[in-house]
């Protein structure tokens, strides 16, 4: 394993647009810094469904300034992609991908940064983890079954299939309608009495008309207790019901690492939501030179942060550590 070498300024743990933001600003303060990525470049956008469409404009999805020119005012994701790539290489963004961060500890006023591959030290460290790495499980008997996935990719897949999809939010909507619209047989099981609220408005009206006209099955106040090989049982308000079943799509959200947070030293709020403790003027953690930025500052509450309304995190850890150089 590799020894640290020299001492960064900062390290920023993910290669999504955030981290690259992060990069982005570090450049400007000129500040010494590495993104260390565990997957590809921009690893969850990458693994987001094949054809799915943003909720934001590509203006906002901008980052630095740099125009983001798509097709339609809401990019797709293969569009993201290759925005988010050109920004990385045309900039030589200092980062390392497929290199998992496994460990950060503190060393007097320095932190060590040790992954798969080595270890390195910096001053500072920035998480931007994102949460799309951890689904939500049910726990349920059969969850761990072949037929069963917690991430949707590709409609095409599923056609002419009977699929179960779990949950009501975007990514559910968008795999129902897809795999509908690819001649599979779906039936939708939402714990609630109605589809999500914060489903995409121009999308709301489609999964309704579809609900209504019965091409698409839901069942509504239930939950999917069991999961076989060749059938699933749901309870329903008018009790159990064995249904035939090729496939079980769980799309019943994700939560950030809370445990690698825990592990650094980060506090996490005990009412249930466990946002981690951050000073909201620079970001900084209670953890002495770390700092979080992008959705993980919301805890559980996901829905809070996206890019378009944390790409201004960057901005205030790279001002502050500027400052902390200066003093």
């Amino acid at each position: 394993m590799q020894t640290p070498k020299n001492i960064f300024d900062v390290i920023i743990i993910g290669g999504g647009p955030i981290g690259i933001a992060c990069a982005l600003e570090a450049e400007k303060k000129k500040l010494s810094y590495l993104i260390l990525e565990k997957g590809c470049l921009v690893n969850s956008l990458y693994h987001y469904p094949t054809n799915m469409t943003f909720f934001s404009t590509s203006e906002k999805l901008e980052l630095n300034g740099i125009p983001f020119i798509s097709n339609n005012p809401k990019p797709r994701k293969a569009e993201a992609l290759e925005y988010y790539r050109r920004i990385t290489t045309s900039n030589n963004i200092n980062i390392n991908l497929f290199e998992k961060v496994t460990q950060v500890e503190a060393e007097g006023n320095e932190h060590e940064v040790t992954t798969i591959k080595g270890k390195y030290k910096a001053k500072n460290v920035v998480i931007a983890t994102g949460f799309y790495d951890i689904p939500n499980y049910l726990n349920i008997p059969g969850e761990d079954l072949p037929k069963v996935a917690h991430y949707y990719g590709d409609p095409h897949y599923y056609a002419t299939q009977k699929t179960i999809v779990v949950g009501a939010s975007n990514s559910a909507v968008d795999a129902a309608l897809e795999i509908y619209r690819k001649g599979g047989e779906v039936t939708m099981i939402v714990r609630k009495e109605e589809i999500g609220r914060r489903v995409k408005y121009w999308v709301r009206p489609d999964i309704d008309n579809r609900i209504k006209e019965g091409s698409i099955k839901a069942l509504f106040n239930a939950n999917l207790k069991e999961i076989r090989e060749n059938d699933v049982i749901i309870e329903t308000p008018e009790g159990e019901q064995k249904l035939e079943n090729d496939f079980v799509l769980m799309l019943t959200g994700y939560r950030p690492n809370f445990e690698f947070l825990k592990k650094m030293g980060i506090n996490l709020s005990d009412d249930g939501r466990k946002i981690p403790q951050y000073d909201a003027e620079t970001m900084e953690t209670n953890v002495k030179g770390i700092y979080l930025a992008g959705v993980i500052c919301g805890g559980v509450e996901t829905h809070k942060w996206f890019i378009e309304n944390s790409r201004v995190h960057a901005e205030m850890i790279m001002e502050d550590l500027s400052k902390k150089a200066k003093a």
